[in-house]
């Protein structure tokens, strides 16, 4: 791996906030959700009726469709890390149906390297038993273990939480083969552990601050818009409840409130319009996070995109 200047690195991960302006990873990302969430939505229903395997066959299917419709997204987004021509949304879907299970094969030799790993610790510590090491030896064992295990388990969760959650799909988006991704993050745990976990606090603290941003917009402008439409349209029906939609709640939450009937039609239409905003903001810092994902990928591996 080649060496980075860390304020360039940091320069690429704050260029994150431009993730916004790409529209298809957006689109790709609301078109996932609305989605998956109807099919869950069904299989719960199927559930609920005993309706055989319809039940577990939708749950599958809404699975299928979150994990490809996200690694489709998280194309779109490493080509605009990388400064190139975002492609077309077809061609990301077909690049995730031939790509996306890359990401499961490595993930399952990373976690059996890591249980591997622990396997050798439970080993010493077994062998640390008196029972089986004699009253000297076995201690001697223990005592050499404990600094060396303590070591060994808070890095191998830093690693985990700052390297292989967060870096291996971008791995993958970049186009790197099962083998190149498992390289890839040991040699970033093993050469630049510490450099990634700050520039993935970084990431972290740009997610959060997009979250909050796009919270008090939602907010000020539901307000004014859910009294507007009790003074002007009049809708007998509280502004505080019309606000339900842009907090995740659905039209169920109409008769739990005890809302007049006359009023359900208006109701229910804010309460829908509320649910797209709602997905909105919740996946503009998610469009945040995987761009800075990928620039943190790019910045330890590859050469950054020219500044645009």
């Amino acid at each position: 791996m080649r060496e980075r200047d860390p304020l360039s690195a940091l320069s690429l991960v704050l260029r994150s906030v431009d993730a916004v302006r790409n529209t298809r990873a957006l689109f790709v990302l609301l078109g996932t959700f609305a989605v998956a969430g109807m099919l869950v939505a069904m299989a719960e229903s199927s559930l609920a009726r005993d309706a055989g395997w319809w039940g577990p066959i939708q749950a599958g299917a809404a699975l299928f469709v979150a994990f490809y419709g996200g690694s489709a997204a998280g194309i779109l987004v490493m080509d605009d890390a990388r400064g190139r021509v975002i492609r077309e949304v077809p061609d990301a879907l077909r690049a995730s149906l031939a790509s996306a299970h890359r990401l499961l094969l490595a993930l399952v030799i990373v976690f059996a390297a890591y249980a591997l790993a622990a396997g050798v610790l439970l080993g010493l510590l077994w062998l640390s038993r008196v029972a089986v090491s004699g009253p000297l030896l076995g201690p001697l064992i223990f005592g050499l273990t404990v600094p060396v295990g303590v070591l060994a388990v808070g890095l191998a969760a830093l690693s985990l939480m700052a390297v292989v959650v967060p870096l291996a799909a971008p791995a993958v988006w970049s186009g790197a083969g099962v083998l190149q991704v498992v390289r890839s993050l040991f040699q970033l745990v093993r050469q630049r552990l510490l450099t990634v976990a700050l520039l993935m606090a970084a990431v972290s603290l740009l997610t959060a601050g997009m979250g909050a941003i796009a919270t008090a917009i939602v907010t000020v402008g539901g307000r004014v818009i859910a009294e507007l439409g009790v003074r002007v349209v009049g809708v007998d029906v509280p502004a505080q409840q019309l606000m339900a939609g842009l907090f995740g709640y659905g039209l169920r939450s109409l008769g739990a409130a005890g809302a007049p009937h006359g009023s359900t039609g208006h109701a229910s239409a804010a309460l829908v319009g509320g649910g797209i905003v709602f997905a909105l903001a919740l996946l503009l810092p998610g469009l945040v996070y995987l761009r800075g994902t990928c620039a943190v990928y790019l910045a330890m591996t590859e050469e950054p995109p020219p500044a645009p």
